[in-house]
């Protein structure tokens, strides 16, 4: 599992010991509304979701890290390999403190870096909902572009952005 470090922040797999500070920032309604819902016990879920994540580095040498700032966890961010595309997402969710600072553009420049330039991928996606407009001003800006329409986790209409490994390296 890679730790990184940005300018401003530490990127590492989160721990088993970092599932209520995760459901803090998960679980908030404004963080939520954007993610697909998950049911049952918050605790349970940010356990379940933390093992997933601890999966996907130990069979793909990539996950979703947990983002912290000053020692303290303010999201998740990272590669996510998604099996009903057979690609891999650049992902951000940030507890609302930690909106409008450049963190989700800093998390996703240091993913996309790790995933073309360390791992060799093909390609990156980005996706998310219509109205979700501060997430896709972050696609736009870390040089991702919008090619499609795709359904996911129940919802019927997600917006889909991606880069190819070519277009990363002539940037």
């Amino acid at each position: 599992m890679t730790i990184l470090t940005t300018e401003r922040l530490v990127l590492r797999p989160l721990l088993p010991d970092d599932a209520e500070a995760y459901v803090a920032m998960r679980w908030h309604p404004a963080v939520a509304r954007w993610l697909p819902p998950v049911a049952g016990d918050p605790l349970d879920g940010a356990r379940a979701t933390i093992e997933r994540f601890a999966t996907g580095w130990r069979e793909r040498r990539h996950g979703p890290w947990g983002v912290f700032r000053d020692g303290r966890l303010i999201g998740h961010g990272g590669l996510n390999f998604v099996p009903e595309f057979l690609e891999t997402e650049v992902l951000w969710a940030l507890h609302p403190d930690a909106w409008g600072h450049g963190y989700a553009t800093e998390v996703a420049r240091a993913a996309l870096a790790f995933g073309f330039d360390t791992l060799d991928l093909r390609t990156i996606f980005a996706i998310t909902l219509p109205d979700n407009r501060a997430s896709q001003a972050v696609m736009k800006r870390i040089g991702l572009t919008y090619r499609r329409r795709v359904a996911y986790k129940g919802y019927d209409d997600v917006v889909w952005f991606d880069m190819d490994r070519e277009t990363w390296k002539a940037r």
